[in-house]
């Protein structure tokens, strides 16, 4: 059975999405850089230990990123599924886990990049927006794309309903396409192209 730690920042909905799927009993961990955030209840709830490295706590992004990384190898993952995690992962921490990291973005990447995806893409007039699910490299949103699934976005629709129905698509296929990734051993892989 393949470990995995899940990286998370916030209210934790895609997180219980991977915990309530088939690949839940093999999640072995929660990491997050916010103490208190709602991600910890929900896996207090479901009995899944949490690791709390604060950003805050240290002096530099770079003593935060060592700690994390000393963290993480402790629990010692075959996959990190980073699940609204709101930090870049560092370098160092990247080529640690070469082709284990899986992150979910709310947009058709390569478009609308970064932390504002879904606002960036109603500024630009977009029509169509989406989720993507790709490997983490050491870029912002430029790995290799494993899967994507598109949402159309209507006339006057509101940012925060918007991310809302792009959020829904994300519980259905973070934790489908983390469960072929998994079963593939995309670890072993050296690109996009063994993973179809």
């Amino acid at each position: 059975m393949k470990k995995i730690v899940v990286m998370a920042s916030g209210s934790g909905t895609l997180f219980r999405s991977l915990l309530e799927s088939d690949i839940g009993s093999q999640i072995v961990g929660l990491v997050t850089d916010v103490p208190g955030c709602g991600a910890i209840d929900i896996a207090v709830d479901h009995r899944v230990p949490v690791v709390t490295v604060p950003f805050h706590d240290y002096e530099s992004r770079s003593d935060w990123g060592v700690a994390l990384r000393k963290k993480m190898l402790e629990l010692d993952p075959n996959y990190i599924v980073t699940a609204g995690f709101m930090r870049v992962l560092d370098a160092d921490f990247v080529d640690t886990f070469p082709n284990r990291i899986i992150n979910s973005h709310p947009a058709l990447l390569p478009h609308f990049p970064g932390a504002h995806a879904v606002r960036d893409a109603l500024a630009a007039g977009a029509t169509v927006t989406g989720t993507t699910v790709h490997l983490i490299d050491h870029g912002v949103d430029t790995g290799p794309i494993l899967a994507q699934e598109s949402v159309v976005i209507e006339p006057g629709v509101t940012e925060a309903d918007l991310h809302e129905q792009i959020k829904q698509i994300e519980r259905a296929l973070l934790p489908a396409t983390v469960s072929r990734v998994i079963n593939s051993d995309f670890s072993k892989g050296s690109g996009e192209a063994q993973f179809s």
